[in-house]
């Protein structure tokens, strides 16, 4: 087929509602979230079911054309952009939006791609259950791009990644064809566990078109609190004694500097209701029986006679609790308004935390006087944004270097929870083992051969 034909034998399969080709209406399309990257699709589609995105596939593949999958367009790595060649399609999950059933005795949801994250917490709210992914985003962000970008976010302590909750896949393979796992199985050892492979790779291996989750019963007890510690060494102590009082309750558990907090307050004009610290953390515990809030607080008194903590507050309401987390999801939008920033999602082992800041620290200030480091993050399990605020001019990719080579030499990764996407591909291939990369592009060519899905992502083909 020739280029020139496609858009046309695209709107045969999706309507004309369904087909985007105006430059203005293509604009969503072309960019991603931050405005880092910027591309140049040839149209844009929105199929309304898989069998859509099935013959949308086929299509592209006749034509000699990639296809980019594209869900709430809320990742930080251009994962979901297009190239500037005009010869990609992107492939929006949009209008794939429904939830298809909620299994209350099996604790589960069957949802398609395109269904909105907050939409689906909505739906089992009132059924006592509970979708624990929780991110920033939830409000946008689509569960196809959940699954494909294994997302991460503040309940991770408690009950993991996304991988974690996904228990069956609908995918439309690089050739148009769609594999139906939409199983319930907690448990299904039948050969390969095939599903993996689609979670989180960021739409190079296949298109998730809908997904089967775990949910999990939905806690009616919950206590917030925010402490000051003089440093993450101290706030890994409270780590520690939170998890051997309350264990398991422990749902979410993180750090931020004080320096971080300064500029929420200066910027977004929010209150800490503690005095100056050199780090605070922001924890939170749930549970479904009575108790937490007696145990909790008991293990908050013995951190503060310690003096491990400095100084600590506990929530008395749901708009306190709010309030709270208001100060750690603040913290990017306050950075933002500092001015430009190199942002590294890294992870690191949990009890390397302290040394991994101030090496990095260290590091960071010899080579870059100039620059202001604003750390925070999920340290419960290991995964800190270290973001560091700099001038114009400054090279950020010697800066990401550094810091890479950093979070490397403790045993770390270079990307947490946000995903590779097109941002840090050059990253990849330098910090990962060179037999890492090869199986990587092993399975690419196996289930891709014509690098149909989002190339240039994840990896670079050579």
């Amino acid at each position: 087929m020739r280029l020139e034909a496609l858009p046309a034998a695209l709107a045969q399969v999706v309507g004309e509602r369904g087909l985007v080709t105006d430059e203005t209406d293509l604009h969503p399309y072309c960019h991603d979230w931050r405005h880092m990257f910027k591309g140049h699709p040839l149209c844009a589609v929105l199929p309304r079911n898989t069998r859509e995105v099935a013959e949308v596939v086929r299509l592209c593949v006749a034509a000699g054309v990639a296809v980019v999958p594209h869900g709430g367009n809320t990742g930080l790595s251009g994962g979901a952009t297009p190239d500037g060649s005009g010869r990609q399609v992107v492939l929006s999950v949009a209008r794939m939006n429904a939830i298809r059933d909620i299994d209350v005795m099996g604790e589960t949801i069957e949802v398609e791609a395109g269904c909105i994250l907050q939409t689906a917490q909505e739906a089992v709210d009132d059924k006592g259950l509970l979708l624990p992914i929780t991110l920033a985003a939830e409000g946008s962000a689509c569960i196809g791009g959940i699954v494909a970008t294994n997302a991460g976010g503040t309940n991770v302590l408690r009950y993991g990644m996304a991988r974690s909750r996904i228990l069956g896949l609908e995918v439309v393979t690089a050739d148009g064809q769609v594999i139906n796992g939409l199983r319930r199985l907690r448990k299904d050892n039948a050969g390969y566990d095939w599903k993996q492979w689609f979670i989180g790779s960021e739409g190079t291996l296949g298109i998730v078109t809908a997904a089967v989750l775990q949910l999990a019963p939905k806690p009616r007890y919950r206590v917030t609190a925010l402490l000051a510690v003089r440093s993450p060494a101290d706030a890994l102590q409270v780590l520690c004694a939170a998890r051997l009082a309350i264990g398991e309750t422990l749902t979410g558990f993180e750090l931020m500097s004080g320096a971080a907090l300064e500029r929420v307050t200066r910027h977004q004009h929010l209150k800490v209701p503690l005095g100056d610290a050199a780090w605070y953390v922001l924890l939170e515990a749930s549970s479904s029986l009575p108790g937490l809030r007696d145990a909790t607080e008991s293990f908050l008194g013995e951190v503060l006679e310690k003096e491990i903590a400095t100084d600590g507050v506990v929530a008395e309401s749901a708009r306190q609790e709010a309030d709270l987390w208001a100060l750690r999801e603040s913290i990017t939008e306050a950075e933002g308004r500092e001015g430009r920033s190199v942002k590294h999602d890294v992870s690191v082992p949990i009890s390397s935390i302290p040394d991994f800041l101030k090496t990095a620290d260290e590091a960071v200030m010899r080579a870059f006087p100039e620059a202001r480091i604003n750390t925070f993050g999920h340290a419960g399990d290991g995964n800190l944004h270290y973001n560091v605020i700099v001038p114009a001019a400054l090279d950020a990719l010697a800066l990401n270097r550094l810091v890479h080579d950093v979070v490397v030499s403790f045993g770390g990764s270079i990307s947490a929870e946000h995903g590779i996407g097109q941002y840090r591909v050059d990253e990849l291939v330098r910090c990962r083992a060179p037999v890492e990369l090869a199986m990587a592009r092993r399975i690419k060519a196996a289930l891709d051969p014509q690098n149909t899905l989002n190339p240039g992502k994840v990896f670079a083909l050579r």
